[in-house]
């Protein structure tokens, strides 16, 4: 059970590469914005997630509900706003909208991403 935790934890973390760094490359440009891997990244974090609780819990490690819940509240809120930043890029690509629109939300997935590391790391 102990590799299968591991292996979750792998999957977590790559999960969050692929949403930091996009996110990282998308603050240096200012319109163009590709939401495929923050999506995945999304919701890779939301299923490791809750698959890495379900071990935890499984073999009877202890888990912080409260804790938990903030961090699924956030990872939540981050995949909507990384498919509303899709949306509004697919709306700028048709030329319905600003190319700037899609930006304000996936300054948001990154920064509730990162929020996530926060709280992963600095809640006991």
């Amino acid at each position: 059970m102990e590799l299968v935790r591991l292996l979750l934890v792998v999957v977590h973390i790559l999960g969050l590469a692929l949403i930091i760094g996009p996110f990282l490359f998308q603050v240096s440009r200012k319109a163009g914005f590709e939401p495929r891997l923050m999506q995945i990244g999304a919701l890779v974090q939301l299923a490791s997630g809750l698959a890495l609780v379900g071990v935890r819990e499984a073999g009877d490690l202890p888990v912080d509900h409260t804790k938990i819940g903030v961090k699924l509240v956030v990872t939540v809120l981050a995949v909507v706003t990384v498919f509303l930043a899709a949306r509004k890029q697919r709306a700028a690509a048709a030329g319905q909208a600003d190319p700037k629109s899609p930006l304000p939300f996936v300054h948001a997935t990154g920064a509730l991403a990162i929020l996530n590391v926060f709280i992963a790391v600095l809640w006991t």
